[in-house]
C-alpha cells in the first residue's frame, strides 16, 4: 500500500464476526496479537469487528513495531 490511508481503506470491512459466533465474544475481553505493527489498520479493523460482535474490551500486544526514520536521523 502507498500510505497508512490507503492501507486503512483497504482494510475497513475485512473482517466480519459470523453469527454463531457472536455468543463466544459477547461481553468477553479479548487479546490481539500482532507479530509486527506497521500502520495498526489489521489490529483497528479487527479490533472494530470484535467490538460490533459485542467484545466488551480488545487489547492489542504487538511484538515489534515498525518506526519511521525522523527526518533529522537521516544522514
Amino acid at each position: 500500500m502507498p500510505s497508512a490511508s490507503a492501507r486503512r481503506r483497504n482494510m475497513r470491512g475485512a473482517f466480519k464476526i459470523s453469527p454463531g459466533h457472536k455468543s463466544a465474544i459477547a461481553e468477553r475481553n479479548i487479546l490481539l496479537i500482532d507479530d509486527v505493527l506497521t500502520t495498526g489498520a489489521t489490529v483497528d479493523a479487527c479490533a472494530r469487528a470484535l467490538k460490533r460482535a459485542g467484545a466488551a474490551k480488545v487489547f492489542v500486544l504487538a511484538l515489534a513495531r515498525v518506526v519511521r526514520p525522523l527526518a533529522s536521523d537521516i544522514i
